[in-house]
């Protein structure tokens, strides 16, 4: 009776562990199985590389770089294009060279007829200024005057010293334009304006000018009785 109980305890603890280990590689199988669901091998078929080898090498043909010269060069082509393309198209007048307006002045100025009386000119050391003409032009009252120096020294002014006076001693402002601050010697003559506000010559019938050289003062220009009545 002995034997028989030893016999079956013995199976019955044969049955256990083989039970026990079925069921835990049942268990492990079937947690392996879902833990690599959507998981697949990589495919080592040697068709396969190539195949996709040569797609690379299709889609790689698609992009061709440019160098930088020719880039450069199509920039330039396009930028004078458009540059072509904006520019107007202009007549043989408008191609002409135009006068600038300074010396269209300069000419109308230097063809104005001298009125009778003028020239008024005052000369000092081979230095002379004249009074050439005056008119009356907005609110101003412009002279035209010309200078030039015929000695061997240039000559320097501050037009901030001129002396302009009416026929009553009274001091006038003045303005000066185009005359210049340096007259070389032996040099040509240069012509320019003296404006006067004509508020000041209300009851004004001549206006003197006069003028010396900076900083030495040796000159002494001096234009007299200047008609400026209206």
């Amino acid at each position: 009776m002995k034997i028989n109980s030893t016999v079956i305890l013995t199976l019955a603890l044969l049955s256990l562990m083989i039970g026990s280990g079925s069921v835990s590689a049942y268990l492990g199988f079937t947690m392996g199985s879902s833990a690599l669901k959507g998981v697949s091998s990589p495919d080592a078929r040697p068709t396969t590389k190539f195949a996709s080898g040569n797609n690379n090498k299709v889609q790689q043909v698609g992009v061709t770089l440019l160098k930088e010269e020719d880039i450069i060069k199509s920039t330039k082509a396009r930028i004078q294009e458009n540059k072509t393309a904006k520019k107007p198209i202009q007549s043989d007048d408008e191609i002409k060279p135009q006068k600038p307006k300074v010396e269209e002045k300069r000419k109308e100025v230097e063809e104005e007829k001298l009125e009778p009386g003028f020239p008024i000119v005052s000369e000092s050391e081979g230095v002379s200024m004249s009074v050439q003409s005056v008119r009356y032009s907005g609110g101003d009252l412009l002279l035209r005057v010309k200078m030039q120096n015929k000695g061997a020294d240039s000559v320097r002014f501050l037009y901030s010293f001129l002396d302009v006076t009416d026929d009553k001693g009274r001091t006038l402002s003045a303005i000066t334009e185009g005359l210049p601050t340096e007259l070389p010697a032996n040099g040509p003559e240069f012509t320019g304006t003296i404006s006067i506000p004509t508020a000041l010559l209300d009851d004004v019938g001549n206006v003197s000018l006069a003028l010396t050289d900076y900083p030495a003062q040796k000159l002494k220009l001096q234009v007299s009785d200047i008609p400026v009545e209206k």
